[in-house]
């Protein structure tokens, strides 16, 4: 509860490059060759992405 919220903030203000961390963005028909890249090494962050 306090943490999260702070977190949100550096976000924000471009304090946290959370963006960073994502190697792709995928739809959920994605997932399973997601997950095959993920264990080849290809890929260390994959985020699904719901319309």
């Amino acid at each position: 509860s306090r943490d999260f919220p702070m977190l949100v903030n550096h976000y924000k203000q471009g304090n946290l490059d959370l963006d960073a961390f994502v190697t792709e963005r995928i739809t959920l028909d994605q997932i399973e060759e997601a997950f095959n890249k993920m264990h080849e090494g290809k890929v260390l962050r994959s985020v699904v992405e719901v319309a």
